[in-house]
């Protein structure tokens, strides 16, 4: 069998590595990444080379009017910007912010791994799986005389399996093949953050801009998809203590459900910030989840960069006091928590046509 990934919203997978302002230049609308071993081999046969050192040791971007021929000589990849706006945007950006997040990508090319479809199947499934009492108890655990350093264990075994016997078993998932390296743009982001506004009242402030290397909406990903069969024996799942509905479709149920509290806190959002065009890419996403949800055969998945804290969350909501005590106990969440803001305050918003549109990571996983 075979999965098909679908991208709906922008998404980036990475791999951890990003381009330094200095490893390209804007040129053309397009990011292009230049070739640096060739360029040294070529300015080694004369003088140029300490200048080009020097400007690259001291400076936050190239000065295309002194390097500029590199991006059209030089240029390893050229990666187009969603549009032309977030090139003029990207000139007015401090260097430090300039760094461009890549997408995932070996020797045959951009992929997209299968830990990150697998890891937004084992949250959907964690978020199905919980019960009451759990986060009390990791609670409990965080306040005794020797904390835990990985507190949320013993919910997850409690939740899925102990490591023999966890019900993500039932499935394998490979890396996807490779794709087209033009198929990926540069998006523009920004984080968009709640300001309090009379009682219960909330105007939309920005963050900095920054830019990232996406797969665009439309963009498919295909990859094997497994089922051991021993693990469908009845004999076998009595043994490792499964219940009776433990598969493909229990999975992609508990994806869906969790999707589905996601959008809700999203569709919220953007009434309070009073941003339409994201409300209605929610609303979107609502629509072809449910589709999704009736074909029995799909699900939608929020995964990758950009998803925030809830997209990896098995508790979204943090309007439940369980999770807020727990999260208190952190002081990176502490202060957050205390301002009478909702929680997270902030989103990682896609800018498409020059406008805020989309949040970034959402797909359509099918099983063909």
């Amino acid at each position: 069998m075979r999965y098909r990934v679908t991208c709906l919203t922008p998404v980036l997978v990475g791999d951890g590595n990003r381009l330094s302002p200095i490893d390209y230049m804007v040129w053309k609308d397009q990011v292009n990444v230049l070739d640096q071993r060739r360029i040294f081999r070529l300015l080694a046969k004369g003088p140029r080379l300490d200048g080009y050192l020097s400007q690259l040791k001291k400076a936050d971007k190239l000065d295309f009017a002194s390097w500029g021929g590199f991006a059209q000589n030089f240029a390893d990849r050229r990666i187009p910007f969603e549009h032309s706006s977030a090139a003029a945007s990207w000139t007015k950006v401090a260097g430090d912010a300039l760094f461009i997040p890549t997408f995932a990508s070996g020797a045959s090319g951009p992929y997209l791994p299968a830990t990150s479809v697998k890891g937004a199947l084992r949250t959907g499934m964690m978020f199905a799986n919980t019960r009451p009492g759990m986060l009390p108890g990791v609670m409990q655990r965080l306040q005794g005389p020797k904390p835990p350093r990985r507190a949320g264990d013993d919910v997850e075994e409690q939740a899925l399996g102990k490591a023999g016997a966890d019900r993500m078993r039932a499935i394998g998932v490979g890396d996807s093949a490779p794709v087209a390296k033009d198929s990926f743009k540069v998006y523009q982001l920004r984080v968009s953050t709640l300001q309090a506004k009379g009682s219960d009242a909330y105007s939309l402030g920005w963050k900095q801009t920054s830019f990232a290397e996406m797969a665009p909406p439309g963009t498919v990903f295909e990859g094997t998809w497994r089922e051991p069969v021993f693990l469908k024996v009845p004999e076998v799942r009595k043994a490792l203590r499964w219940p009776e509905r433990a598969d493909r479709a229990a999975i992609f149920t508990a994806a869906n459900e969790h999707s589905a509290q996601l959008l809700e806190i999203h569709k919220l959002y953007a009434a309070w910030t009073g941003l339409d065009a994201l409300g209605a890419s929610v609303g979107e996403l609502a629509a072809q989840r449910s589709a999704a949800q009736a074909s029995g055969n799909a699900c939608l998945l929020s995964l990758g960069w950009g998803g925030g804290l809830m997209s990896k969350s098995a508790w979204p909501d943090a309007r439940n006091e369980d999770l807020r005590s727990v999260l208190k106990s952190f002081s990176f969440y502490s202060r957050p928590l205390t301002t009478g803001l909702p929680f997270p305050k902030t989103r990682r918003i896609v800018f498409m046509g020059d406008k805020p549109a989309a949040l970034p990571g959402w797909v359509l996983l099918e099983v063909m």
